[in-house]
């Protein structure tokens, strides 16, 4: 099967449904998703256009087994959003799981349309990003489970992943650093250079997170973690100085502080 591609801001969005509730819900989804595409059971196709009218949106109808439509969907798109049970889910996607730098991202919404629970990807992936914009067309609520969402923390993953912003250091120290930030630990953040608008929440930046505007203001043995936000080169001696404690984070060319 070959499934075309289309584009939500960007992102490759799909709403999959196997059931006559599911592809009613999808249905609903889709008419304000315009630009997503749909794959639901080809026994639903005809009746969710029946009662839509007729959608702008892509419709693939399958017929075959629900369970070898899963690869091309993960191959061809960027956000899936399952009308589906979340244990089903979890048994369909995981003979096609790679790494969270390569999975789309993955959402199940159940079948009264009350909960959205992004399930792979949330951060790096979109699903979490997602799941709070779907929760919202549907009136629904967003079960998120990861940590510095819950705990309306930073992600250190992904931080200024929206302005533009690239991730410098191994994925161990990004692993390490993440769990000092949602442990509630000293951590610093350092900004020499790039957009300050970095921090979206409506609550507070943490207490647990201090700001400076340069390097050489911290004590580096004060803090669990060090954030720094730089175009300038990091020393080798620094990189074994702050072991698995240091994340770099490089602006775009061009982006001062504002």
């Amino acid at each position: 099967m070959t499934l075309p591609l289309s584009t939500l801001d960007g992102t490759r969005v799909v709403l999959v449904a196997i059931t006559k509730h599911g592809a009613a819900q999808v249905a609903h989804l889709a008419a304000q998703l315009p630009q997503a595409h749909v794959c639901v059971a080809a026994k639903f196709a005809a009746l969710m256009a029946e009662k839509t009218g007729g959608l702008p949106n892509p419709v693939h109808a399958y017929s075959g087994a629900f369970r070898d439509e899963i690869g091309a969907l993960f191959s061809n798109y960027d956000q899936i959003v399952f009308f589906v049970s979340l244990g089903a889910v979890v048994r369909l996607i995981a003979p096609h799981l790679k790494s969270k730098d390569e999975d789309p991202g993955v959402t199940v919404v159940d079948d009264a349309a009350q909960f959205v629970i992004p399930v792979l990807s949330g951060h790096v992936g979109g699903a979490n990003a997602m799941a709070e914009r779907l929760a919202a067309l549907l009136g629904a609520t967003a079960v998120l489970t990861t940590a510095s969402d819950v705990g309306q923390t930073l992600p250190v993953d992904i931080l200024g992943r929206e302005l533009g912003w690239t991730v410098e250091a191994p994925k161990i120290n990004i692993t390490r650093v993440s769990a000092h930030v949602v442990n509630g630990e000293p951590v610093a953040v350092v900004q020499e250079t790039g957009r300050r608008d970095w921090w979206t929440r409506s609550t507070p930046l943490p207490a647990s997170i201090q700001c400076f505007e340069r390097l050489d203001q911290v004590d580096l043995e004060r803090f669990r973690a060090v954030l720094w936000i730089t175009d300038a080169p990091v020393p080798d001696a620094l990189w074994q100085q702050l072991h698995e404690r240091l994340v770099v984070y490089r602006p775009p060319q061009g982006q001062g502080a504002a």
